[in-house]
């Protein structure tokens, strides 16, 4: 019988690297610098880029279709292949742990017994898998010159939990939030308890959307406000004016309850609250890539 491992390298890489592949070149990469990337020879890029391949349908064709994004983002990002291979390790190890890739790999092998991809992978993401990711995606805005606008009076935060978090120290987070030093963006590396707000707030959205485990701060003004409407996103808005930090918290958990998942919160500020607006997803890559589309917009 053949094994999951096995399943991933001859059927779903495949698929993997022709939508990678696609993304790139919609992009101007030429088919040799996608080649480098994806660590294959030229001809079989053309050979992606022309559909001769055995294409997966479905469900599991859908959330490739997501994870080629996702790994897409982080090439242009300038992520390291370390990084990717990183990455795409864990995807694995969620994706059968979630269901998705065992029905797949079931179908595959010609069995019925899906306790067995349960039994097989059980690991939760670990605490420095959790920092690596969001480190990842905090050194992509430390490069973005266009985020130095974004950075408010109060300063970024940017937060990434474990899943299910129950406490402070299960929400990794930036001390002393993202700032500006010598007009450049600058932040120290993540740590885990390093934001009490950060971490509140996504304890409380784990008992309501426990897939949105990211969350970044950027300031608020109306060239914002018209760039998250021109986005397309899903927002909702917090306006009471007099509140302490714990009423800010059930105030934007109670959008997330009213409106259902949301990308951001408009915080309109108050008495000795600066405005800001709050960037939700599912992981830090999910919640940089939202904050890229804003600054196209702006």
């Amino acid at each position: 019988m053949k094994t999951p491992c096995e399943f991933w390298a001859e059927e779903v890489m495949p698929n993997l690297r022709a939508n990678v592949a696609r993304i790139l070149y919609s992009k101007g990469l030429t088919q040799a610098k996608i080649a480098e990337h994806l660590g294959i020879t030229q001809a079989m890029v053309s050979k992606y880029l022309t559909g001769k391949y055995k294409k997966l349908g479905g469900e599991l064709g859908r959330e490739i279709e997501k994870v080629s994004e996702e790994v897409a983002g982080l090439i242009l990002y300038g992520a390291r292949k370390e990084d990717v291979v990183r990455f795409l390790n864990r995807k694995f190890f969620e994706m059968f742990k979630s269901g998705v890739l065992c029905k797949g790999y079931l179908e595959y092998v010609g069995s019925t017994d899906e306790s067995l991809c349960g039994e097989i992978f059980t690991e939760e993401p670990s605490r420095t898998q959790i920092l690596e990711e969001l480190s990842l995606a905090l050194n992509e805005l430390l490069r973005d010159e266009k985020f130095l606008e974004l950075i408010p009076e109060i300063r970024s935060n940017f937060a990434y939990s474990l899943p299910n978090p129950k406490e402070k120290n299960d929400v990794a987070a930036i001390p002393g939030r993202i700032t500006v030093v010598k007009g450049k963006v600058y932040a120290l590396p993540p740590e885990f308890g390093a934001s009490e707000h950060m971490a509140e707030v996504l304890i409380g959205l784990s008992e309501i959307f426990p897939e949105i485990r990211s969350v970044l701060n950027i300031r608020y003004d109306e060239k914002i406000s018209d760039a998250l409407r021109k986005a397309g996103f899903k927002v909702g808005t917090v306006e009471k004016s007099e509140r302490s930090e714990e009423e800010t918290v059930k105030l934007i958990l109670d959008e997330f309850k009213k409106k259902g998942v949301l990308d951001a919160i408009i915080d309109k500020g108050g008495f000795g609250i600066e405005p800001c607006v709050y960037i939700f997803g599912k992981n830090p890559v999910e919640v940089v890539e939202k904050v890229k589309k804003l600054e196209s917009l702006l």
